[in-house]
């Protein structure tokens, strides 16, 4: 495999299987490109925004359950929980732009399509769970266990989605701190 110096800071350190002016080629060797570090931010932002959109949806659906009963278990670690969310974005893009190291840009593909591949589970969730699904653990009272979409194969298939994407987003740009 090919291995690409990066944040690619001279362009003549470039090499690509693809060639230099290739969008498979995540160098800033092509000219006008941006940077793999610009483009990773704006992955990274763009999963931010995805974030705040899960927030809305599940701010929603908690009020929806607590208004049915809901109990909410395990509300000690949530504060947890965010910071660990936070500090996964904060930290690869910190790693990416003042620790950076060589990609294999056929490994940063791989998990980019894991990244996709997880947010596509973790939507499917959602709409499977409907009214039911938020970032907190509820238990409504009296409602039958969910056994369709994903969760006819796997128990917990959101926390597979969150593995994953916390594995693979880091990975995208060979944060190798983070993704540990």
């Amino acid at each position: 495999a090919t291995v690409v110096r990066h944040p690619c800071p001279e362009r003549r350190d470039c090499s690509s299987p693809w060639g230099r002016g290739s969008a498979l080629n995540w160098c800033c060797c092509s000219g006008d490109s941006m940077s793999f570090a610009q483009a990773y931010t704006a992955l990274i932002l763009l999963v931010a925004l995805e974030r705040i959109a899960e927030l809305v949806v599940s701010q929603r659906h908690l009020q929806w359950s607590r208004a049915r009963g809901g109990v909410e278990f395990g509300a000690g670690h949530y504060p947890f929980m965010v910071v660990l969310h936070t500090g996964l974005l904060v930290g690869a893009l910190a790693e990416v732009w003042w620790w950076p190291t060589p990609i294999i840009p056929v490994v940063s593909w791989v998990m980019l399509a894991l990244v996709v591949a997880s947010q596509a589970l973790r939507w499917w969730c959602i709409a499977t769970l409907g009214n039911r699904w938020n970032t907190r653990i509820v238990i409504v009272p009296g409602l039958p266990k969910v056994t369709g979409g994903p969760y006819r194969w796997l128990a917990h298939p959101n926390y597979v989605a969150v593995v994953v994407e916390g594995i693979a987003l880091p990975m995208v740009g060979f944060a190798w701190v983070t993704a540990v």
